[in-house]
């Protein structure tokens, strides 16, 4: 899966759902296999890349894509808990890593928010080293580990969080 385009980062549309499956099929389990183990990686397919899932989430207008000459390279999905804003998804091909993709993504989910939401969550696993250290040189800060309900440390949430008003002032985003 080469690409010489620049990736275009863009709100999702119906005729992305599909892509965006496949995406989460062919990515998420080897990512989080060696993390939390094969069974609960499958099982993070199942619940949260799923037709209804991502098709309920894009119909609300909650999820950005990365695209590269027609082929998904990055995806970003947004929600809620309670009154809080939270990125549920941040994913971006192992390929156009470190090129600043992961960021354009998180700044269109920031530019989808309300103008009056004053911070926003992300949450991943504990085990998840590598989405801990972006959110950081984000500027998350942890505010809360979960537990996990199997006792597994891995399968732990960590809940960080940022001030928008701090992102928009020390980062230029809008």
């Amino acid at each position: 899966m080469e690409s010489s385009a620049e990736p275009v980062v863009r709100d999702a549309e119906h005729d992305d759902v599909a892509a965006i499956r496949r995406f989460g099929e062919a990515h998420i389990r080897p990512h989080y296999a060696p993390l939390i183990g094969a069974a609960a990686a499958d099982e993070q397919v199942r619940s949260w890349w799923n037709e209804a899932h991502i098709g309920a989430a894009v119909a609300g207008g909650l999820v950005v894509v990365a695209d590269a000459d027609g082929h998904l390279v990055g995806v970003g999905q947004r929600g809620r808990s309670g009154g809080d804003h939270v990125v549920y998804k941040l994913y971006v091909h192992p390929r156009h890593r470190g090129n600043g993709l992961g960021p354009r993504l998180l700044d269109a989910l920031i530019r989808q928010l309300p103008a009056d939401a004053d911070r926003l969550y992300i949450e991943h696993f504990v085990a998840n080293e590598r989405a801990g250290a972006f959110y950081e040189r984000e500027g998350f800060t942890v505010e809360k580990v979960e537990p996990s309900p199997t006792g597994d440390p891995a399968l732990g949430v960590v809940w960080r969080v940022r001030p928008l008003a701090t992102f928009a002032k020390t980062s230029g985003r809008a």
